[in-house]
């Protein structure tokens, strides 16, 4: 099946900005024979002791959706199909946004987060000073 690996993670001050990435690594067709370019990729994060929230999504056509408010105007998810890979480009950090950074994939349209059939390992963001 799909097999999704994030990058990009680490430690910054407050202010500071992060580029994380969603790659496929290795298979790029999931077990029913849907390719990447075919599956709205979302990123969550999850904070110690909290529950995994989502960020944004972004479906197979293009489209984009903000699920927190605190990030709104700063954070802007984008794709390149051509690199199976999806970005999430996270601006003017704060410590609020530290928590362990998912990306997971579903056929065509982002949903909920129990819809998601293929996760990521993640990669950590501390926002610390």
């Amino acid at each position: 099946h799909l097999q999704l690996v994030e990058s990009g993670g680490g430690l910054v001050q407050p202010g500071g900005s992060l580029r994380l990435s969603c790659a496929a690594s290795g298979d790029t067709v999931d077990e029913y024979g849907v390719g990447w370019e075919h599956h709205a990729i979302g990123w969550f994060r999850q904070a110690p002791g909290k529950e995994r929230e989502a960020v944004s999504c972004i479906s197979s056509s293009g489209r984009i959706t903000n699920d927190q408010d605190s990030v709104k105007g700063r954070f802007a998810i984008s794709r390149d199909n051509t690199k199976n890979t999806v970005y999430l480009q996270m601006n003017n950090l704060t410590p609020e946004d530290t928590g362990r950074y998912y990306c997971a994939a579903v056929p065509l349209k982002c949903g909920e987060i129990r819809s998601f059939d293929y996760w990521g390992q993640g990669t950590q963001v501390t926002v610390s000073s």
